[in-house]
């Protein structure tokens, strides 16, 4: 039971999104908390700054090999039943729909309380950026990029994977994704060592970034939309959130980007989208995006099942 058919994977795929959303990712059980402290423990032993991107390079096959290859053979050897069981469970660990909404959506809350010290607690969990100081604009920016990019990063790309390898596709996906997270920073630690997180991420993440982009698009504004990501994405650092975020702020006619501090450093990012400052509102619609969206291809699962099953009918 190692390959499935596709009308078996949108089944499953459906599955694991409302799993995600009515269960949410399980807390501090998590199996990513394990991989984290494998993760720290890898980084730690093996980043001596001797041979660093060569050892990053170990260290990711290191630590995501091994549960792969676990899940490809637990799911080519079990009969039917129990190999689907796996396959959802492990598309269920790798999304985090549920959480990424939990995380976001008491932002915008905040800021329409005119709470701004909660807003700035509650951005600073999800974003490296400092916000002690930042002001409404700046934290609305913060949590709608954090949508928009997250979308792909904890919802499509593990459904891109799951279509591609089923669950240990997902899985895979979702390990690399963390480890980039944790080591694909540009600092003299992270620069050599994080080099093949970061690399290896960005060839995963390639084409569902651009499917996201594109299914932002079909969702709103879509003339701009276009425009923005064709010529503003090429300018932003990451190969894959420039098209995302650049699409996702086109589509609903916000500005994003810009000036942000990071370590004490104002960094100056180049602007996405089009239309108006970020307010709390366009949180709650980047939010409604990815929902729309998340809709979008499981209703393109369905059909392509749906197309399969003539096929072979």
């Amino acid at each position: 039971m190692l390959l499935l058919s596709f009308y078996t994977t949108a089944m499953l795929a459906i599955a694991g999104v409302i799993v995600d959303r009515l269960i949410g990712e399980p807390g501090t059980r998590h199996p990513l908390v394990a991989f984290g402290r494998l993760a720290t423990r890898l980084e730690a032993r093996m980043n001596t700054g001797f041979r660093a991107r060569p050892a990053g390079i170990l260290a990711w096959f290191a630590a995501v090999v091994p549960p792969v290859a676990i899940a490809w053979l637990l799911v080519s050897v079990l009969p039917f039943a129990l190999a689907c069981a796996v396959h959802a469970a492990l598309l269920w660990f790798a999304l985090g729909g549920k959480s990424l909404r939990e995380h976001i959506a008491p932002i915008a809350r905040a800021l329409g309380f005119g709470d701004l010290a909660a807003a700035r607690t509650l951005t600073a969990r999800i974003v490296s950026r400092e916000t002690a100081d930042a002001d409404e604009a700046a934290l609305s920016r913060a949590a709608v990029e954090s949508a928009l990019e997250n979308g792909n990063d904890a919802i499509f790309g593990a459904l891109f994977w799951f279509a591609v390898a089923g669950g240990p596709g997902a899985l895979a996906f979702r390990l690399a994704n963390t480890l980039d997270a944790m080591w694909g920073y540009r600092t003299p630690r992270y620069l050599r060592f994080g080099w093949a997180a970061a690399r290896f991420d960005d060839v995963l993440n390639f084409v569902p970034a651009r499917l996201t982009a594109a299914s932002y698009a079909l969702l709103g504004d879509t003339r701009t939309a276009w425009h923005c990501w064709r010529t503003q994405a090429p300018s932003w650092d990451s190969p894959n959130a420039g098209p995302v975020m650049a699409s996702g702020a086109g589509s609903l006619n916000v500005l994003i980007g810009g000036p942000a501090v990071y370590n004490g450093t104002l960094e100056s990012r180049p602007v996405l989208g089009y239309g108006m400052t970020a307010t709390p509102q366009h949180i709650v619609a980047a939010l409604r995006l990815v929902e729309r969206t998340t809709f979008l291809w499981l209703a393109l699962f369905l059909f392509l099942a749906f197309i399969s099953l003539g096929a072979h009918g």
